[in-house]
């Protein structure tokens, strides 16, 4: 099937054009088209795949060029990285890049020689992952043309770099790619660093001193992942003599003493990629890169990478010592920083610290390991996919317009930016409102949790979700309420190219929960019986459908409520504003006969649960947490 590997050099070609093309208006049109290009490519993909039976398919068994050809760039990586490492005397960071690479190096060359097997691995969770990767990866592009041509227009301190800017996202999606399909073991730590290093690359645009000591933050957490997905690797190898990923999860599965060490290490790197604690803090600074950047990072992409990969691992990991670590850290994760987001103002911060929280339950479902709670958390992961993208491009284009992304500052945002308002209020109702799928998915991952009797998880999940109903309902309140809005004129200055995505973003959302049913019977299910053999509905068909009656339901009350009200005469009730109401219900006379405006202000908590007071103590819970528990892991294994 050639569509693999057009997949995923074809954005490594486009990235080299991105890099020499430097008139604007040319390179625009290529990534246009290119994005296009992306977009249809999963599309066949998966139709094809599904047309020819959705059977596990494996290919490139003998692959020696392309092997010496991955060797030599992971090679020229630690080059790359060693060099800016010491440009900005960061010398033990590159430690971290110069030991893996040197493992793999070895491991290519003298390592322990097994039978060929296949390279590339093609199933239901490797075609969901593309097509996720693919059109949100796609979008984003053609969001990221319109948005770094006004932010370079606002911000003219910041050298323009779009050239390379561009070259590093279809780096990216040509690295994930790679990484999502890749069945050798030693493929994926080389598309594994590609991410890690792009991502550092792109938090680092700018070139500010807070962008480059974030950029070296998130470089080192996620290389240390790396370091211990390159011992994993060596291990298996010489104990497993295998460099297959699903003969290690297999191997697992069957309970061999050999397997146990590697899926911890694995796990633990996977952690690191997903931002948990005690390593969430890398994805909170990447909040200084252009908002492309932060929706590429934070939805599609790098941060799916870790759900992946513990997706994998799930049923070697269920009902050990590696899964309760695993579940541990991800509720405890999901729900601290849950409660750190109560915290903030910035919309941003609330969306990378709601980000994590989301992915630290992905993560808790990864470890139970368990059917059901895999069919929760890949529910978790297409939504979170597309309600975040979406949200991180709105509050972008939000911001060009308000000049502010502070949620504060979209009081009313519905009367002044109606459209952004409204593309706001699908992805918030999206994330945490029922009926919608992100909802629906946690509802399944606390029963799956209390079928595992997993009580300490059942009393992360349940506040973790009460606490993010807190912080999404203060920002959908702001943006509806109008008491004291100013009547000062906002232009919506969102490019075309922009709208098309965030409306696309919107309609997708709309759609997959209506949809949720279908795809939970043709698609996820079958994902399940690939993986354990077997598939539970956690929810009966007919509650899914019920909930897909209300969701209509929801969007189309609104509808004909405008349709039969328009030439309704509405009679407005006045509010007491402790004085005499002027009669705008937004200003009023005290009792000294002064003026004074209605001003309503949501309480953040900033000294009693912001991330100054919170973060440095539950990464050092989790810290020692995750000590304890790999000692324990690889005391018990040897």
């Amino acid at each position: 099937m050639m569509i693999i590997p057009f997949l995923i050099l074809f954005p490594f070609v486009v990235a080299a054009l991105m890099f020499a093309i430097r008139p604007n208006k040319i390179r625009n049109g290529v990534a246009y088209v290119s994005a296009a290009v992306i977009i249809g490519a999963v599309i066949y993909l998966a139709v094809s795949w599904l047309l020819a039976g959705a059977q596990v398919q494996t290919y490139f068994v003998d692959t020696h060029i392309a092997d010496k050809v991955i060797l030599a760039a992971e090679v020229i990586l630690m080059l790359v990285v060693t060099f800016l490492c010491f440009k900005h005397r960061k010398y033990w960071i590159s430690l971290l890049t110069i030991i893996p690479t040197c493992m793999m190096v070895y491991l290519e060359l003298y390592g322990p020689k097994t039978e060929s097997f296949s390279h590339i691995y093609i199933d239901h969770l490797s075609i969901l992952m593309c097509l996720i990767v693919g059109i949100i990866g796609g979008l984003i592009i053609v969001y990221a043309v319109g948005y770094m041509h006004g932010y370079h227009h606002h911000h003219t301190d910041i050298p323009d770099r779009r050239y390379y800017f561009f070259m590093l996202l279809f780096l990216f999606l040509g690295a994930m790619f790679g990484f999502v399909l890749s069945e050798n073991l030693l493929w994926i730590d080389f598309f594994w660093e590609l991410t890690s290093i792009c991502s550092f690359l792109l938090i680092g645009y700018t070139k500010e001193q807070v962008a480059v000591t974030n950029s070296f933050r998130a470089l080192w957490m996620n290389l240390l992942g790396g370091t211990a997905l390159a011992v994993g690797i060596m291990y298996f190898a010489y104990t497993g003599q295998n460099y297959s990923l699903h003969e290690l999860v297999r191997a697992g599965v069957e309970g061999n003493v050999f397997a146990v060490i590697p899926v911890a290490l694995i796990a633990f790197a996977a952690l690191t990629k997903a931002a948990q604690l005690p390593f969430s803090t890398w994805l909170i600074g990447a909040m200084v890169a252009p908002t492309p950047s932060s929706a590429l990072l934070h939805s599609a992409t790098m941060v799916k990478a870790g759900i992946y990969v513990l997706f994998r691992l799930a049923p070697a990991m269920q009902g050990n010592l590696t899964g309760y670590m695993i579940a541990l850290i991800g509720g405890f994760t999901f729900f601290v920083t849950s409660v750190i987001a109560i915290a903030q103002s910035d919309g941003k911060k609330v969306l990378a610290f709601s980000t994590i929280s989301n992915l630290g339950l992905m993560v808790a479902c990864a470890g139970v390991g368990r059917p059901e709670t895999i069919w929760a958390g890949v529910f978790l992961m297409i939504f979170h996919a597309i309600s975040k993208s979406l949200l991180f491009q709105d509050v972008g284009a939000t911001e060009n317009s308000l000049h502010s992304r502070d949620v504060e500052d979209m009081h009313g945002l519905l009367y002044l930016l109606p459209k952004l308002a409204i593309f706001m209020f699908i992805g918030i109702v999206g994330m945490f409102l029922a009926p919608f799928g992100m909802l629906i998915a946690k509802w399944s991952a606390l029963k799956a949790a209390v079928d595992s009797s997993n009580i300490i998880l059942v009393i992360f999940i349940c506040f973790g979700s009460a606490t993010t109903s807190f912080y999404w309902s203060k920002w959908l309140g702001k943006i509806i309420s109008h008491s004291h809005m100013t009547g000062e004129p906002f232009k919506d200055i969102t490019k075309k190219n922009e709208m098309i995505s965030l409306s696309i973003h919107a309609a997708l959302m709309i759609l997959l929960c209506v949809l949720f049913p279908l795809l939970s019977k043709v698609y996820v299910s079958p994902l399940l019986m690939e993986m354990f053999g077997t598939a539970t509905d956690v929810l009966p068909a007919g509650v899914l459908y019920t909930l897909v009656a209300v969701i209509v339901l929801v969007f189309a009350v609104p509808v004909f409520s405008y349709l039969f009200s328009r030439n309704v005469k509405t009679n407005v009730k006045l509010s007491y504003m402790n004085g005499i109401n002027v009669g705008d219900n937004k200003s009023f006379t005290d009792s000294f006969g002064d003026p004074k405006r209605l001003w309503l202000s949501n309480y953040y908590f900033h000294k009693m649960i912001g991330q100054r007071k919170l973060m440095v103590p539950v990464q050092l819970i989790a810290t020692a947490t995750l000590l304890v528990m790999m000692i324990m892991i690889i005391g018990g294994a040897i």
